[in-house]
């Protein structure tokens, strides 16, 4: 039996009246496949970034922010090949910390009042000691979770993490299964991460789900979400597929910025459904931006609204050889501020300008349509890293429902071209030109219609 017809994973539920929302015909570009070509073998990472400089001594708003969320890679290894994965992932990094580097981490996240850290790779659990430093975290009064491709998170390691004290596992489900295995590079990946989430839940930890959406697995949205549902997932993560890493190196994989009038009404109806089945959707930073679902999607949230990107004021990413970053995310080469080996945590946190990005922005920053966006001083661009792997500078984020709406009302779109390749190294990115043009006049007075504005009058 396919995945699409098995109820197990697509349950339409047709009696209680839903009708999945679906991308339409007119939105949808010409179907695409990613390339029929093996992935290059993993490559190595850099070594750790030596004699970064300090910025200068701690100010009042360096010690006012504080790193609230930490995500953490504790090893590079992977078990996947995954063709969008942003840090190409699969070799360990040269020197990763070593257990004791990491329980010294740990009690300088402590200190520096960190509430949450979740553990990511690669894939976590292949390194040995991964459930030792989820110890230490909730041991320290922190939350400890972890984010997982689910290939290997056996019922066996389920329990570890139970018996370690984490608190929720989070598993990446990109698609049904075909579109899942294809994108995940390894057959049978998306049963073993269906697995994954039934050993989470019988292992009594909270269960949550992620998922990239990308032009290849779009359609298939609505049919994950309902599988997700019949999971018993509590909380589902979306966010947009970035074109850093192999994504960027197969644009097929991303959508267009003009899809955003696709992607961000269908997450409403979506979100709407899952409240009344016990399923929170938490869009992630590189979704939204002031359009008319803010307040469906984010209305729970704390300023109840998409704002501008959180790197270095209450999120912190840690690479595996200590590398320390405002997120997790950014391309390494340009936005890390010191190792933990080199410097206190404290020091790179509150002395970096690599951590400091987010505490000085100003819309001097912003160019193209960002700098004259009604919306500019609160949002800043959104999402740092969508904007800078796309054109090698943040300040300018085309994946916006708001400016896609403003577009179409002028009957125009942006799309994007690969205006050169990335390296092939771990973090590493490209460069894309963005193209602003004229929506096809075939689907230019429909697609008005469908968002609520007049056709246009010649």
């Amino acid at each position: 039996m396919s995945s699409a017809s098995d109820p197990s994973l697509n349950p339409l539920r047709e009696a209680d009246g839903f009708e999945p929302p679906v991308p339409t015909p007119l939105l949808t570009p010409r179907t695409v496949l990613v390339r029929n070509r093996s992935l290059p073998v993993a490559p190595l990472a850099d070594p750790p970034r030596r004699h970064l400089p300090l910025a200068g001594p701690s100010r009042g708003v360096d010690q006012a922010w504080r790193p609230i969320y930490v995500i953490w890679e504790i090893t590079l290894r992977c078990d996947l090949a995954c063709h969008h994965c942003g840090s190409r992932a699969g070799r360990a990094r040269p020197e990763e910390l070593s257990t004791e580097e990491a329980l010294d981490l740990v009690r300088q996240m402590r200190d520096l009042e960190v509430t949450e850290i979740t553990l990511i790779g690669g894939e976590a659990y292949l390194r040995d000691d991964w459930d030792v430093i989820a110890r230490a975290i909730v041991d320290a009064g922190m939350i400890c979770t972890i984010t997982t491709g689910g290939r290997g998170f056996s019922a066996e390691r389920a329990r570890r993490a139970k018996a370690a004290g984490v608190r929720s596992v989070s598993v990446s489900i990109d698609g049904l299964a075909a579109t899942h295995d294809m994108l995940r590079g390894v057959k049978g990946s998306h049963a073993s991460a269906m697995e994954a989430l039934r050993n989470t839940k019988e292992a009594g930890l909270v269960v949550n789900a992620n998922t990239q959406i990308g032009r290849l697995n779009l359609a298939e949205v609505p049919a994950v979400f309902e599988g997700l549902i019949a999971a018993g997932v509590d909380t589902w993560q979306v966010q947009i597929t970035v074109a850093m890493g192999r994504a960027a190196d197969q644009p097929e994989v991303l959508l267009e910025p003009w899809q955003m009038l696709e992607v961000m009404p269908m997450l409403a109806a979506l979100k709407e459904r899952g409240d009344r089945h016990g399923l929170r959707i938490w869009p992630a930073n590189n979704i939204g931006y002031f359009g008319p679902y803010e307040h469906v999607l984010r209305g729970s949230f704390p300023m109840g609204y998409n704002g501008s990107c959180g790197a270095g004021r209450t999120l912190l990413g840690v690479e595996a050889n200590g590398d320390l970053k405002g997120c997790p995310s950014l391309p390494s080469q340009a936005y890390v501020g010191g190792n933990i080996r080199e410097r206190s945590l404290r020091e790179v946190w509150e002395q970096t300008d690599a951590l400091r990005f987010t505490r000085d922005r100003t819309v001097d920053e912003l160019w193209g349509h960002c700098r004259d966006c009604y919306y500019a001083d609160a949002c800043k661009a959104g999402c740092s890293w969508t904007a800078h792997v796309l054109f090698g500078r943040r300040g300018n984020n085309p994946f916006c429902h708001h400016r896609s709406l403003e577009l179409l009302r002028e009957g125009r779109r942006e799309r994007l071209v690969p205006a050169e390749a990335a390296s092939g190294k771990p973090f590493d990115h490209g460069r894309f030109e963005l193209i602003e043009e004229d929506w096809p006049a075939h689907e230019l007075d429909d697609a008005r219609r469908r968002y609520g504005l007049a056709p246009v009058v010649p």
